[in-house]
């Protein structure tokens, strides 16, 4: 015997996927000659640009990157300085204060 149905459920939703063609060179291409077309413009957006796109390839230069590693390692050490200094006040606390304390608890 056949069911009747009264209601129609819902199908799943099927992706429908066009593939397109990418040519990333091309597109690299189209924004140089933007880029290249601005800047020879002149105007405040121009300036912009420039700036912008220095700031950006900035650290990719071998001079930069070495530029990179000092501050990297500027910071390393004074991240080890703070490290060492908190080990220091944390001792001192520990072996002035602690004792104390420990009196004032145990009285």
């Amino acid at each position: 015997m056949a069911f009747i149905k009264f209601s129609k459920l819902p199908r799943h939703q099927q992706y429908q996927y066009k593939p397109r063609f990418w040519n990333p060179e091309k597109e690299d291409l189209e924004e140089r000659l933007k880029r290249v077309e601005e800047l020879k413009a002149g105007e405040a957006e121009g300036i912009k640009a420039r700036l912008s796109g220095s700031f950006r390839r900035g650290y990719q230069k071998a001079e930069d990157n070495r530029f990179r590693q000092r501050q990297v390692q500027r910071s390393n050490l004074v991240l080890l300085g703070v490290i060492a200094l908190l080990l220091l006040f944390s001792y001192l606390f520990i072996s002035v204060y602690l004792p104390e304390i420990a009196a004032a608890i145990g009285e």
